[in-house]
């Protein structure tokens, strides 16, 4: 894996997972020899996550189905991940919506979810599902999801560059 500046590393990193501590850690261990080892050493460093750097990291998402503030790379990675869930369905959006809403007046925090891969009835169906869970529960999810989604957001901000 190519060598990055150590800014730069830092600032994929925190793309990846806004949780300043994991970003420490993992930079520290720099340089990688691929990106199987970063992604490797990123989910040791994330496991566990406390409830804080939950709440850190998820201030960085926003809700499924809104677009993200900002232009910087953690909105360009979470726009692209989010335009995967296929066309915009009236019925599910507004379900979505409402569900966000209940979401955060239940959990105190955005709904988070690994949109990579999944339609927009599967996030639908699990939002609901989710919901019935208590709140430690819940939380113990929502750092799985972060870990899911910083997994698949270093091996697309570290692939391997041709030579």
């Amino acid at each position: 894996m190519r060598e990055v500046p150590e800014s730069e590393l830092r600032e994929r990193l925190s793309a990846a997972l806004g949780v300043r501590r994991w970003v420490d850690e993992v930079a520290a261990q720099a340089p990688f020899r691929d990106v199987e080892e970063l992604s490797r050493a990123g989910r040791e460093a994330a496991t566990p996550l406390s409830d804080a750097e939950l709440d850190e990291a998820v201030a960085h998402h926003p809700r499924i189905g809104e677009q993200a503030a900002g232009t910087g790379t953690a909105q360009r990675l979470s726009a692209g991940e989010q335009g995967g869930l296929g066309a915009a369905d009236e019925g599910l959006d507004a379900a979505i919506a409402r569900g966000n809403r209940v979401y955060e007046e239940r959990f105190g925090r955005v709904f988070l979810i690994r949109a990579a891969g999944r339609s927009r009835e599967e996030v639908a169906d699990e939002l609901q599902r989710r919901l019935t869970n208590a709140p430690d529960e819940e939380a113990e999810e929502a750092k799985e999801q972060l870990r899911q989604i910083m997994e698949i957001r270093l091996r697309a901000l570290f692939a391997e560059e041709p030579a």
